[in-house]
């Protein structure tokens, strides 16, 4: 079947189930992921890991994915969305699994790699899959997708940690939460498309130029914002504004709650107004955020902060992403994995750019070159604006 033939039938046959199961794909992602998290500290303690070998492992997460990434979409074109998403998913679950009984180092390293690389190969198709079905279903739904991410990170963070604190075992826990994704990934894994977002081209890996590379920038800064918040805010509040180390994780929380409120409600409101002035004023609002956090003296301002970043952030990944249906300079499936490779850069890159800056100057010029790289961000959205619309 040609790409025209594909584009059409498309835009004719939505689908609502279609749409829920792109949602469960982004939930069993977060899903997945908030498991991991508290297996961490259990796979220390069981191959007795020092700090800087514990780190230099879990870089394998980082590596295994950033190979996946460029790859995914003529994976996705070649195979389609749903072998592709269910494969990867499969394999993403199953090495949670394994994850929580690996017992050697040189058995753990091979496992992340592959964990690492099935969460890449997940989250791209995922958004190629998203893309597809927001622009057949002519509606805004990617605020929404994105949302369930965060809605399987926050349940699945929560739910393990109550199945920890009834006495499970962490692969008694890991059980439970493989049955959840699997149980998910085989009721909606029927209803992914089975093709995938455009040509499969000649080249392997996706190389974003023209316009798309601005939108590559624009998620490169803004998964930057986001991997900062994440792992510097509690530095931040215990170390430069005074507070006590129990307080350490409510800037990041205020942050995700803000971006998950806004992502719930983000279809309806750039349905409503428009996705410029989302983007545009949303960057305002996560550069004035960046300010109070900043300047403010009043705890309560501080707060506010936060949750001014992750209001204003919330939408700038979903809205681009959509753009993406719009451009022409490169294949749907393409442009998609050459922007999620480069977002998922700033995720790697913004622990380390803002340790590194804090440690010549300080936390509060790293936070300001945060809120400069947001102005930054603003000012190349506006020019995507004109190139795309």
């Amino acid at each position: 079947m040609s790409s025209d033939i594909i584009e059409k039938s498309v835009l004719k046959t939505p689908g609502i189930w279609q749409r829920h199961a792109t949602r469960a794909i982004f939930f069993i992602g977060g899903f997945g992921a908030a498991s991991w998290a508290p297996l961490v500290p259990f796979l220390k303690a069981r191959l007795q890991l020092g700090e800087d070998v514990l780190g230099m492992l879990l870089l394998c997460i980082g590596i295994g994915s950033l190979f996946t990434m460029p790859l995914t979409g003529i994976a996705v074109a070649r195979f389609g969305c749903r072998v592709v998403l269910v494969s990867a998913a499969f394999i993403y679950t199953v090495l949670l699994l394994t994850l929580s009984q690996v017992a050697s180092l040189w058995m753990a390293v091979p496992a992340l790699l592959v964990f690492g690389a099935s969460m890449g190969m997940v989250d791209v198709a995922a958004n190629i899959h998203a893309v597809i079905v927001e622009k057949s279903s002519g509606k805004r739904l990617m605020s929404g997708m994105h949302a369930l991410w965060s809605v399987g990170g926050f349940s699945g963070a929560g739910i393990f940690g109550i199945w920890l604190n009834f006495g499970y075992t962490p692969f008694m826990a890991t059980i439970c939460a493989t049955i959840i994704m699997l149980f998910s990934l085989s009721f909606f894994g029927r209803h992914l498309l089975s093709y995938g977002g455009g040509k499969s081209g000649t080249s392997l890996f996706a190389v974003p130029h023209g316009i798309v590379a601005f939108v590559g920038i624009i998620a490169c800064i803004a998964f930057l914002v986001e991997g900062a918040i994440m792992d510097w805010s509690g530095v931040f509040l215990t170390s430069v504004r005074g507070l006590d180390i129990s307080m350490a994780g409510t800037g990041f929380a205020v942050f995700s709650a803000a971006m998950l409120i806004m992502r719930l409600t983000g279809d309806r409101l750039v349905q409503k107004l428009g996705s410029k002035p989302i983007i545009l004023g949303g960057s305002l609002l996560s550069v004035m955020g960046f300010l109070f956090v900043i300047l403010a003296s009043w705890q309560p301002l501080l707060y506010a902060g936060f949750f001014l970043i992750g209001i204003g952030s919330a939408n700038i990944v979903p809205v681009f992403f959509s753009l993406l249906g719009k451009q022409k300079i490169m294949p749907l499936n393409m442009a998609v994995s050459a922007v999620s490779t480069l977002g998922y850069l700033g995720i790697l890159m913004g622990p380390a750019v803002i340790g590194f800056i804090a440690h010549q100057t300080s936390l509060y010029t790293s936070f300001a070159l945060l809120a400069g790289l947001v102005a930054l961000q603003m000012c190349i959205a506006g020019y995507v604006y004109k190139k795309v619309l």
